[in-house]
């Protein structure tokens, strides 16, 4: 789900753009084919992540919608100059369906990297590393608010068209960073069978309880498909049970959105695999979105289309050019 603009209507979760989740990217190594990289942004503001919260990328390897895998980063308080320390857990199996962060510590108080440089941590064979980075997610903010934006009703649900393309043609994320949690690992050790699924969770911790805040799947997905009314359960809400919980949401939705008949509408959620909400991947071929996703996907494109039944026109806009394609593959953050 890219959060970026979800201050058109939602707000950040819990109003902490912290525990704000930005991007998943699930792809092959390059150069490695028996390798697999998982990164979960955070926080668009790119400075210190929230010392009470558990961000987790939870993998599925059977099909069953429950954690198989799950990596679990935690942050030390910000120290008084803006530093930060980071820990990541590994755990599989029943234990990795645990909310917290549980598991075998395979990263323990490494730095999170502020500067120009990402401090890469090398752990056995995972690789990871954790701070500000360039932000590869491209979107065309006016062209957004021009297509749903009507009087400063921004619920999302009426696109107005009106044969005029709504996109301007402006990249408005250009100069931006963002926080980025990334692990580069085998790809046996995730044991797909073949697809495996894959989103992000972030926990906070509050008057001792932990509160789910937000969740990442498919891109885009809360900023086009909640309301204020519906984002907090969905954001607390498990996969597992999205299809029961959210179809019929999702459904009316597209209704407005792409004059989707009910039946068009819950034809095409099952084509596009929209619910349950978690990124699909197959390491055993190309990663392009929605076989995973890489930096090069014009995924508000994808998603404003599915929305209008193919009505929107492209928005033109082309990925940036500082990724990497060494780890952490996000390009060094802009520096003012």
């Amino acid at each position: 789900m890219s959060n970026h603009f979800t201050g058109l209507s939602l707000g950040p979760p819990l109003g902490d753009q912290r525990l704000d989740l930005c991007d998943l990217y699930a792809f092959t190594a390059p150069g490695d084919p028996s390798r697999t990289v998982l990164i979960l942004n955070a926080n668009p503001n790119a400075d210190a992540l929230h010392p009470d919260a558990i961000y987790r990328l939870n993998v599925d390897n059977d099909g069953d919608l429950l954690t198989d895998v799950a990596f679990s980063w935690v942050f030390s308080p910000p120290a008084a100059d803006g530093s930060q320390t980071y820990s990541v857990y590994m755990a599989t199996g029943e234990e990795a369906r645990s909310p917290e962060a549980v598991g075998t510590e395979i990263v323990t108080g490494a730095a999170v990297s502020f500067g120009p440089q990402a401090n890469v941590v090398e752990s056995g064979a995972y690789t990871v590393a954790a701070g500000s980075r360039s932000d590869a997610f491209f979107f065309d903010f006016d062209g957004i608010k021009n297509l749903f934006d009507t009087s400063g009703n921004r619920n999302f649900t009426a696109p107005h068209l009106g044969g005029k393309s709504p996109w301007t043609g402006v990249d408005s994320n250009t100069t931006a960073n963002v926080f980025s949690m990334a692990i580069e690992l085998p790809t046996a050790a995730l044991r797909p069978d073949p697809t495996l699924r894959v989103w992000g969770r972030c926990s906070v911790r509050r008057d001792g309880e932990l509160v789910h805040a937000d969740r990442a799947g498919h891109p885009s997905m809360s900023s086009f498909f909640n309301t204020d009314d519906t984002k907090e359960e969905y954001n607390a809400s498990e996969p597992v049970n999205d299809r029961e919980r959210w179809t019929d949401q999702f459904v009316h939705l597209l209704g407005h959105t792409g004059g989707y008949t009910p039946e068009e509408a819950a034809a095409a959620l099952d084509d596009h695999g929209i619910l349950p909400d978690v990124l699909h991947f197959d390491p055993a071929k190309p990663a392009f979105y929605p076989n995973g996703r890489t930096f090069a996907e014009d995924v508000i494109d994808i998603r404003v289309a599915f929305l209008t039944k193919n009505e929107a026109p492209p928005t033109g806009l082309t990925p940036h050019t500082d990724t990497l394609d060494r780890f952490p593959y996000l390009g060094d953050p802009h520096m003012s």
